[in-house]
């Protein structure tokens, strides 16, 4: 039996056997030109013509799967109506292309008026050069045609009127949908809302009406609040998963304030993360200055704050001057204690290495007279007075160590730097932070390195520091810490480079392994171009990361 007939359908022999499957009676004369005895299916007459194709081949070569010539013929009609197809939506089939030459200039100016506001679209047929109900609808974003709603958006002196669709804006938001259409419904043509800016109002109904996201790290947190607000979750869910991709030191205690405001739990777990390990880049950073005092107070308890508390006491000093300013004060000493108020004791003075208290709480001008002597005295005497300030350090974070060499070696073969660099590639799984390197020393008794190390991303250079490390000898690995914390994130490869100036006959790693599973974090290794002194995945220098997690 031929699988394809004259019409270029494919697959016959299988309907064919499947049919007779069924016990299909015979044919007349009439039937076997195409047509099946009985009772035909509504719209048959396609299957019937493409039948009369297959009749005359089949009675030309017979079936070549069957025992004998004389078969029982065979309904085709029912078995292609009975073929399940997918439906197709508009998109398919009619495939966006290019519009003709006369309609081009068409498309670009109502493009044009959709990004301004009040225009309407002049000519009768627009509707034809949209192919989709999407495209049709994303016309009406921000057009005043057909607006049977006016919005007028943003705080008084800086408002703006926008137009709106009741019936979309209500398929697309619930509270929409009750202002429009529910039992408390109010018909009113103009509707005030100053609470929200009119940018991320505009980025609101962009994604009801274009089903786009288009979001900005100036106007998100404003677009959260008014996906929020009227209850667009999907949109919402956006601005979250942009201000998790773009968190930093420098903008995560601001996010941490805004997330706990709009009770966005995740957001509130990755800011407190990045805080914890980058807590003294966070803590100098302008946007600390800018939170509720709430918050303040929260960061200020933080047992994993992994910084030093002289740290944590100016970076409070320095919200105090801005709290000051918030609230119209003239930023005094006694201004400052004011409106820090109980957070002061929640600095952890007592637990600073002496020299900072002496060389800055001290002489801060923060403190009564009374705080200074007493603790002062909690450094130096017997018996220790009682103190208002917490005076047990902070624990802060634990960091992991990755060390990627089984077994290391000395002498067989000599590692020597001269002022050459060794590097390898890694990448993980899941977002760290890389807090320095563990390295090799010297395998002929004590001696001093100077390392230089650096972690670079595509030749970008993310962290670097210059520092010494005394090494006793033995093959243990000896930390060198980067000046603060640096953010990996996953799936993507950093350089790590070492250049070492110190003795040159030193241990050396071997059995290196290109996957190594640290805790919950999957750290991967490659070879580094950079590397000019031997190091690599099998053997070399750079045996540790050391991250937090």
């Amino acid at each position: 039996m031929r699988r394809n007939d004259r019409s270029g359908r494919k697959g016959w022999g299988e309907r064919a056997r499947r049919a007779r499957a069924c016990g299909a009676g015979a044919l007349s004369k009439r039937d076997r030109a195409g047509r099946c005895e009985g009772p035909r299916r509504p719209g048959s007459g396609a299957a019937s013509e493409t039948v009369k194709n297959r009749s005359k081949k089949s009675s030309k070569k017979g079936n070549s799967n069957s025992s004998s010539s004389k078969l029982p013929p065979v309904c085709y009609e029912i078995i292609t109506l009975k073929t399940k197809k997918k439906k197709k939506m508009a998109a398919d089939i009619f495939p966006r292309k290019k519009p003709a030459n006369t309609n081009t200039t068409a498309v670009q100016q109502y493009h044009q008026q959709n990004l301004n506001n009040n225009n309407t679209i002049p000519a009768p047929n627009w509707q034809g050069l949209y192919p989709t109900i999407r495209e049709r609808n994303a016309v009406m974003f921000n057009n005043d045609l057909m607006a049977d709603v006016h919005f007028v958006v943003g705080p008084p002196g800086g408002t703006q009127r926008l137009p709106g669709h009741k019936y979309v804006l209500a398929v697309g938001s619930s509270v929409f949908h009750a202002m429009f259409y529910g039992e408390l419904a109010e018909d009113k043509d103009e509707i005030r809302i100053p609470d929200v800016e009119p940018a991320a109002f505009l980025a609101m109904l962009k994604y009801i009406y274009c089903d786009e996201i288009d979001l900005a790290a100036d106007t998100v947190l404003a677009t959260l609040y008014a996906a929020k607000k009227y209850i667009v979750p999907h949109l919402a869910r956006a601005c979250v998963n942009f201000l998790e991709t773009s968190l930093s030191a420098k903008n995560a205690c601001v996010l941490l304030s805004q997330s706990c405001l709009f009770e966005e739990p995740d957001l509130t777990q990755r800011c407190w993360e990045v805080i914890d390990a980058q807590a003294e880049l966070a803590l100098k950073s302008e946007g600390f200055c800018d939170i509720d005092f709430q918050t303040l107070e929260s960061i200020l308890r933080r047992e994993t704050l992994n910084a030093k508390e002289i740290v944590v006491f100016e970076a409070a000093l320095n919200w105090a001057e801005v709290e000051c300013q918030r609230q119209e004060l003239t930023a005094t000493i006694e201004n400052k204690r004011k409106v820090l108020g109980k957070a002061l004791y929640l600095i952890r003075i007592p637990t600073m290495a002496l020299d900072d208290f002496a060389n800055g709480a001290a002489q801060s001008g923060i403190l009564t007279l009374n705080e200074t002597n007493d603790i002062f005295l909690w450094y130096t005497a017997a018996k220790k007075p009682e103190l208002q300030f917490v005076s047990k350090p902070r624990k802060g974070l634990v960091p992991q160590r990755c060390h990627r060499f089984q077994s290391c070696a000395y002498r067989s073969n000599q590692w020597r730097y001269r002022g050459r660099c060794d590097s390898i590639q890694f990448a993980v799984d899941k977002r760290v932070f890389i807090a320095g390197f563990g390295l090799y020393g010297s395998s002929c008794g004590s001696a001093e390195y100077s390392a230089k190390i650096e972690l670079k991303r595509q030749g970008v250079i993310l962290g670097q520091n210059l520092s010494k490390y005394f090494s006793d000898g033995s093959s243990n690995t000896f930390p060198v810490w980067f000046e603060y914390p640096v953010q990996i994130e996953p799936d993507t490869f950093y350089t790590a480079s070492v250049i070492l100036d110190g003795n040159e006959l030193s241990y050396f790693g071997q059995e290196g392994m290109t996957e190594v599973q640290c805790g919950k974090v999957t750290v991967q290794f490659q070879c580094s171009s950079d590397s000019t002194n031997g190091t690599g995945v099998q053997g070399g220098q750079i045996p540790e990361l050391i991250f937090y997690a």
